[in-house]
């Protein structure tokens, strides 16, 4: 029996389940349930490169099982998902843009997405490629669609947390013959499947919630359109943005506790979120879980789990820094989708269009007790 062969009746197994034996190999007797990472730059191989494994740019059994349970939590009882993994995020965005996108062609990137976007920007404008841009909410990007040849989404927006519907901008995409990444890092499989809302590429960092440690980097590109794959693939290939076998077992080994990690970091978020509402010195909070939040309708009809990121301002940047010095378990780091808890003043980066006093909060797996108290604390002690 493999991962994904199981009787379960109906809809299959549960998140849980999937996270668990996701990837893992037919077992063979005295062998590990999850073999050990493969250190391999070359392979045996008499004759004619007819097998699966031939240098270790190209291969590797390590990311094939890292690979494959990753398809499998995108795209659960599906057998036509394609999944490669990456050195980092930025190199599987890279590789979809780069693979797909040549001098004279149009792509449309959101303008309050994730930071580096505008230096991908600048990079695509030197190689001849018209980029347009639209903020995530209100569909906004459906007005500047018009001719081009990849949509990309991030829905929601990091670090904003707008939320854009991906049916809708999926559907207009492909009535005009435009291809559509998604960029699911903040969601997470098991917050939001893409391709089962049409996207034509789920694009992720692994670094963040998914493998939620914060001890690797790494990124993957999954797709159901094997011809999109192999540009992709080729790509991967010419650049070398390829994982160390050590960080893909990492990753594969994190991916078993997913679930568990998820389930409790969108319920501390969302209990972080409900302690900051009403809050005299706290403006523009957002979370897509809460009922209330402008894009929690949407949210709540293509995702599944929320996720651990809520945003808030504090008055002023002087205000934010006091309080993140105040925090006693939640660190001040940047990233997020860790299980230790933490915080932000993204205006120290530049590149975001926020407030200074804009905070980025990432709930980890903390007793939900100590951590709201820990917020609330930090927030008297910062008061002038």
């Amino acid at each position: 029996m493999t991962s994904g062969d199981f009787d379960t009746p109906g809809a299959g197994p549960g998140d849980g389940t999937r996270a668990v034996r996701a990837g893992l190999p037919e077992p063979v007797k005295y062998e590990p349930t999850l073999p050990g990472p493969v250190f391999a730059a070359h392979f045996h191989l008499p004759g004619e490169p007819t097998g699966p494994y031939t240098y270790g740019r190209d291969e590797n059994p390590t990311w094939t099982h890292l690979e494959r349970a990753i398809g499998e939590l995108e795209a659960p009882g599906e057998d036509g998902v394609e999944t490669l993994a990456f050195a980092s995020g930025m190199a599987a965005i890279s590789a979809v843009l780069f693979s797909q996108l040549r001098a004279g062609d149009t792509v449309v990137l959101p303008d309050d997405g994730y930071q580096v976007l505008p230096l991908v920007r600048e990079q695509l404008t030197a190689y001849g490629i018209e980029v347009r841009t639209a903020p995530t909410g209100d569909d906004a990007q459906l007005g500047v669609l018009g001719g081009a040849k990849l949509l990309w989404i991030e829905t929601p927006s990091n670090p904003g947390l707008d939320v854009c519907d991906l049916r809708r901008l999926v559907a207009a995409a492909h009535a005009q013959g435009t291809l559509v990444a998604v960029d699911n890092t903040l969601a997470t499989p098991l917050g939001q499947r893409p391709l089962e809302l049409g996207a034509d590429f789920s694009v992720a960092s692994g670094t963040k919630m998914l493998t939620g440690h914060g001890d690797l980097l790494l990124g993957y590109v999954a797709s159901r359109n094997a011809g999109l794959m192999a540009a992709v693939r080729r790509w991967r290939k010419i650049v070398g943005a390829i994982p160390g076998p050590m960080e893909a077992w990492l990753a594969h080994r994190s991916l078993a506790t997913l679930q568990l990690r998820a389930d409790r970091q969108t319920a501390n978020a969302l209990a972080v979120a409900g302690a900051l509402r009403g809050r005299p010195e706290v403006s523009g909070l957002r979370y897509p879980g809460l009922p209330d939040d402008p894009s929690h309708k949407v949210a709540a009809q293509q995702m599944r789990r929320f996720g651990c990121v809520v945003s808030f301002s504090l008055p002023t940047r002087a205000r934010a820094e006091r309080f993140l010095d105040a925090l006693r378990i939640v660190d001040d780091a940047t990233s997020f989708g860790g299980v230790r808890s933490t915080a932000e003043r993204r205006g120290r980066w530049g590149g975001d269009a926020v407030p200074e006093g804009f905070i980025r909060f990432s709930a980890g797996a903390e007793d939900p007790e100590d951590l709201v108290a820990d917020v609330l604390r930090a927030l008297e002690e910062s008061a002038e």
